[in-house]
Formats: C-alpha cells, structure tokens, sequence
C-alpha cells in the first residue's frame, strides 16, 4: 500500500495533462488575440488547446489549424485574451456595508454565507485565483474547501485564516470592553508562541501564514505606524512557516515594522504604506514582494461613514492614503518587486479591478499593472498552474474588448471569464 500511495499522484498528475486519460475532455479556443505576460507582447489570432482545464498548447495563426475532430469549440472572436486575474489581498467574509460595530447585528454564520456570493462576484470580476489573508472562524478554508470540492462556483482560493499578532494588536479583536473578554485565539507574544500558532493554523488549513506586525487603520486603540511585533517574533514565525512550506505575509503599515518584517524574511508585505527609503532598500536586497492596496481609501473615504466606519479609523485612513500613494510610486520607481493586492471587502468584492487604473496614475504602465495581477502573483504563490497562459497550467482567463495594455481600465468591463476551461461568465 505504501508503494501504492506512492505511485497513485504521478498518475493522476499525467491524466492532468492529458497523458493518461484516452477520454479526457478537449476545448479548442480562439481569439482575436493573447497576452504573452513573460513578453508582454500579443500572439495574434491564438489557438489554445485545453484538456482536462489544463492549457496543452498555445499556437497562433488559428485560422490555418484545423481543430481536433472532437475538440468542443469556444470561439472569442474580436477579443483579446489575458491569463484570469490574482488578487493577492481579499477579505472574502468582510462586508463593508456593515463596519464598526454594525456587523454584530448578525449572527457569527452570516459571515460564512455572505462570502459565498462575495466570492462568486470576485470571479465574474475576472479574478480566478486569491489569496484570502485572515478570515475568522476558518471561513476562507471552508470556502476554498467547498469550492475544490465542487460544491460551489468560486475563484481559487489560497487561506490564511486566522490571521495573528500580538495580543491588543492590530490581529487581536480590539474594539470591546474586558467585560466582554473578547481576544483572538492565536495572539503570539513571543518567538515560541509564534512558532506554535504557526503549527495550529496550518494544522487546520492555512497555506499561507499572515501576521500583524504593525497598527492599522481599521483596528481600535492601534496606530498604523506602531511596530508591534518583535524582529525575533517575525524571524521564529517565518523560520518555522518555511520550514512547513508556507509563505509568510505580513501585515506592515510602519516604517520600522516594515523594516524588521522584511529583514526577518516575510515574503509579502501587506500595505507598506510609510516605507522609508530604508525600508526600499531592504526590498530590494531581500527580494520582498510588496502588496500595496492604493484604492480602497477613496471607498473608504466616500462610503465608510454611512457604513458605520469610526471616525478614528476614517482619521487614520485619511492620514496615510496619499502618502502610501506616494510611496508606492517610490517603490516601483526603484525596481522593488510588486504584486496586486486590493484588500476587498474594505470596498466591495467585485470591484477589485479599480485598483489598476490608480497603479498607472502613480507610475506603472497598464502591461506592469496587469503583470502585478498576473506573473508576479504567481510568482510570489510560488505556484507554476496559475498567472500565465503556457501548457501546463490551469486555463483561467479573461477576454475584452480592446487592448487593456492601452487602456487598463478595460479590465473593470471583463466580459467573458474562464476557469479550468470552462466559461463562468458571458455577458457578450
């Protein structure tokens, strides 16, 4: 039986390929065309073949192939093909209609089942993969279970769950009085705690870890500047995570926490909003990615009050929006690595494709912007399926009307989503 189990996953990886499977289910695609995001360059009139939701090649000039004979046909005629997006921050149990204390009107199960039409809404947005970093009560592992289960219709799901920090952190549930006794479960208040709430969320289905390492704009009694986690608390909870597989990101408004969270090996870091030309620097010496979610404060700012949003959490967000703006500028200016994060569900889930346009406005180009959302997330996943159409990988894509290398802002009006070769949305 051992050697059984061992061989059993080498099978089925082949029959993901095609290679084992003499019935594997066949899609012949075309298009107007597709975007090479290694390149950035478009290969005109493609024709994909997909077996069993894998891309097997990609070849252009469809018109002069003839397709397999039982080949089913999806045609795209005058659209151009983009891999599907991947939002690197999304919150897919949060709500923002219901903020402040306003969502303790509800029972601790909504939560569960509102994210279900969040998630839904996120992939006809054109986003076929996320990473969920913090949920409570495992809903983001429940969910990404009952989506690969096929169950329900959803983007690929990567889970933190429960995100965590120190106790009265930013991670720590800060917003009642001690009467109510209300904290976190997994506060970490030193290295060892650290590598243990690492061990237990993963035990119950985090891939990745995420960690509060600084204050933020949407917690109680925290500043977002305020380092709250330890150098050697971040150093035990990244050691211990790679040591499982895991990539770590870290929640990092402040300047001396983004510095620390990047020295002690985070992958990720979430925000950045006040990193310094230090903390740049460190970026780029330890090839940190940088997940900097530069829309939302125009949500926030907009809606948040009628939405029950504090005063003291709309001061904060008021304080460090532009100046995270500015500094996102800096960072690409000066080559560090990015990637798209959008931290939905602080603006509604859907609308996650806002964010390009204002990623242009403060510097990148549209094909850098869509390379954030599509390679570098990959990338950064460290995952080899997803964020480039090539054989091999998943085919998750999205079609438009137009050149979004022109005009980014196509990307908010996705008309046609695929994932695994099947289409979710046609709206033509």
């Amino acid at each position: 039986m051992r050697h059984l189990s061992k061989l059993l996953p080498c099978v089925f990886g082949l029959a993901a390929f095609g290679v084992a499977d003499a019935n594997a289910v066949e899609t012949w695609l075309t298009a107007e065309r597709l975007l090479d995001v290694r390149s950035g360059r478009w290969i005109e009139q493609p024709a994909v073949l997909i077996r069993d939701g894998r891309i097997v090649s990609i070849t252009p000039k469809a018109a002069d192939q003839p397709a397999p004979e039982q080949a089913r046909r999806v045609t795209l005629d005058g659209l151009s093909i983009v891999p599907g997006l991947i939002d690197m921050h999304v919150h897919l149990d949060f709500d923002p209609r219901y903020s402040g204390y306003s969502g303790l009107q509800f029972n601790d199960r909504f939560w569960s089942v509102v994210m279900v039409p969040q998630a839904q809404r996120t992939l006809r947005a054109g986003f076929t993969t996320v990473r969920n970093v913090g949920s409570r009560d495992w809903n983001d592992v429940g969910l990404r279970e009952a989506i690969d289960a096929g169950q329900l219709v959803g983007p690929r799901v990567v889970s933190a769950a429960y995100a965590f920090g120190a106790t009265g952190g930013h991670c720590d549930e800060t917003f009642y009085p001690p009467s109510m006794a209300m904290h976190s479960p997994y506060n970490a208040d030193s290295p060892e705690e650290g590598r243990k709430r690492v061990r237990e969320i993963r035990k119950y289905g985090a891939q990745v870890i995420k960690i509060c390492a600084t204050g933020g704009v949407f917690s109680r009694n925290t500043e977002p500047g305020q380092q709250q986690l330890h150098r050697e608390e971040m150093a035990a909870i990244v050691d211990e995570a790679h040591m499982w597989g895991l990539k770590v990101a870290a929640h990092a408004h402040g300047t001396y926490g983004i510095r620390d969270a990047i020295a002690a090996g985070v992958d990720t870091i979430e925000h950045a909003s006040l990193i310094d030309a230090k903390g740049i620097e460190l970026a780029l010496e330890h090839g940190t990615w940088l997940s900097m979610d530069i829309y939302n404060t125009d949500y926030t700012q907009s809606e948040g009050k009628k939405n029950g949003v504090l005063e003291d959490n709309l001061r904060k967000d008021r304080e460090v929006g532009d100046l995270q703006r500015e500094n996102f500028r800096k960072a690409h200016a000066a080559g560090v690595k990015m990637v798209f994060g959008t931290d939905a569900g602080i603006f509604p889930h859907g609308e996650n494709a806002k964010q390009f346009a204002v990623m242009v406005r403060y510097g990148m180009t549209p094909l850098e912007a869509i390379q954030s959302a599509t390679l570098n997330a990959s990338e950064a996943l460290a995952r080899d399926d997803v964020g480039v159409l090539e054989a091999g990988r998943w085919a998750d894509m999205v079609a438009v009307s137009g050149d979004p290398t022109q005009d980014v802002t196509l990307l908010e009006r996705i008309p046609v989503v695929l994932k695994a070769g099947e289409i979710v949305k046609d709206t033509r």
